[in-house]
């Protein structure tokens, strides 16, 4: 597969920045003409100022475009230098951004579908389920978290009306005490599902795929790889195939059929 749109490079400001958990952080950045171009599941490369000598632009999935406004929503954790300096971009501060890059999910009309995300893996899995609910599909949500403080998405999966939101933590800080493909087996039992999304831990998406094949539900995973290039050239992101091979996470993805990955 190839990008649904040509990927170019744009400029971009901050609308705002703001923590909203431990560590996660929620930036609206203005991009008139990038945020009418993103598919739900892209993703988009950030050039971060303020150190010269990091060149490798940061990838960062979306959780929501306005197109009227011309802003595009991002969720994302401070896990590093990049990041770090990410969350101290204020508003009205600019740099460049490279999109729309990579496969989103593969959204068409059908049944009843269920959206399962682990810690910032939340952004993508909410894009996924306001377009399933744009399509006039039911979904349901679980969204999952170490702890309280670390948890996302909730308000947002209730406001784009989601038919039901279960939220777990590792410690029980909040929610249902325990993981997301708990709450999934629950909610398998109880309901027919003709499609699954998940992004999130690998460890946890591998959990997903495996009772989505044995329930035959059809599953789409967002894998999180080093996109260092985020156009194929570097080979830094490849994904090991069930069928045997690679494909390239920022190329071939970030969106994959979860039962053809070699988890």
């Amino acid at each position: 597969m190839q990008p649904s749109a040509k990927v170019h490079l744009y400029d971009f400001h901050v609308c705002s920045n703001e923590a909203v958990g431990r560590d996660v952080f929620r930036m609206v950045m203005e991009s008139p003409e990038l945020a009418g171009k993103l598919a739900p599941g892209q993703f988009m490369n950030i050039a971060v100022p303020g150190d010269a000598s990091h060149i490798v632009r940061i990838p960062l999935s979306f959780a929501g475009t306005d197109v009227d406004d011309g802003t595009i929503e991002l969720v994302y954790a401070v896990v590093g230098e990049g990041t770090r300096r990410l969350s101290k971009m204020g508003a009205g501060s600019g740099s460049t951004v490279v999109g729309p890059c990579g496969n989103g999910w593969r959204i068409g009309p059908g049944g009843r579908a269920l959206a399962v995300a682990g810690g910032v893996g939340a952004p993508p899995v909410i894009a996924a389920a306001r377009a399933l609910v744009e399509s006039g599909r039911d979904v349901d949500v679980i969204l999952g978290a170490q702890t309280k403080d670390r948890l996302w998405g909730e308000k947002d999966a209730c406001d784009l009306s989601a038919s039901d939101v279960v939220v777990t933590t590792d410690d029980g800080s909040y929610g249902r005490r325990g993981f997301t493909t708990q709450a999934m087996e629950d909610l398998l039992a109880q309901r027919d599902y003709d499609l699954v999304v998940t992004c999130g831990p690998s460890v946890m998406m591998a959990g997903v795929a495996r009772l989505a094949q044995d329930a035959h539900v059809a599953c789409q995973a967002s894998l999180e790889r080093m996109m260092t290039c985020g156009f194929g050239a570097c080979s830094t992101c490849n994904v090991a195939m069930r069928a045997g091979g690679y494909k390239s996470c920022c190329m071939d993805g970030p969106v994959f059929d979860a039962q053809e990955v070699a988890w």
